[in-house]
């Protein structure tokens, strides 16, 4: 899929103040600082449209991407940052979990995992919770350039084993560089076939 165009439309803190739009949404979810910011730039081929902070935790809010004038990449807040209150953990869950149960509009939620280390119990936890809700989720490894090929493929094999535990329909798993953007192509390729 080509990206011709990418915008910033809005942020909304909560699910009514969300776009009213038909059209398809992809959502991006993932641990503080797995590189969720970055993976969006990398798939609109634009350096600065989504703010990249070093410090975990900045997305609070649900952002709005528009891609080529007819889907929605969308941020969500990162989950698992312990460094912050207990008020701002439950209203981020709060907000992501609203959306996920009521925006019609969307097709698909990825949950972007670090492939430089093992899965991690509060990926697993996560990928739980979207299964017994029956949203519908694929897995995007990021990082993968930080990760030699052993390593990756040992953390995938170990993320599979893991997930057979539970899931009721093993979802993809992509992997995916915001470096050399190694995966680009074969995720849009995927979103394309959604839409």
């Amino acid at each position: 899929m080509l990206i011709r165009s990418a915008t910033f439309i809005k942020s909304a803190s909560k699910l009514s103040e969300c776009p009213e739009s038909s059209l398809p949404e992809f959502a991006m979810i993932g641990r503080s600082n797995v590189g969720k910011s970055s993976l969006i730039n990398t798939l609109a081929n634009h350096s600065k449209l989504c703010k990249v902070s070093v410090t975990p935790g900045k997305t609070k809010l649900i952002g709005y991407f528009l891609m080529n004038d007819s889907w929605y990449l969308v941020d969500l807040p990162g989950y698992g940052y312990a460094q912050t209150g207990k008020k701002n953990r439950d209203l981020w869950i709060k907000i992501t979990h609203d959306y996920f149960l009521g925006r019609e509009s969307l097709k698909k939620v990825f949950v972007l995992i670090d492939g430089n280390i093992p899965p991690q119990p509060i990926d697993l936890d996560f990928i739980y919770s979207l299964d017994q809700k029956n949203i519908p989720f694929d897995i995007i490894m990021t990082k993968i350039d930080k990760a030699t090929q052993k390593s990756l493929s040992l953390h995938m094999r170990l993320l599979r084993q893991k997930l057979t535990d539970f899931v009721i329909h093993m979802p993809k798993i992509f992997t995916l560089s915001n470096v050399t953007k190694k995966g680009r192509e074969k995720l849009l390729e995927y979103i394309e076939e959604l839409i």
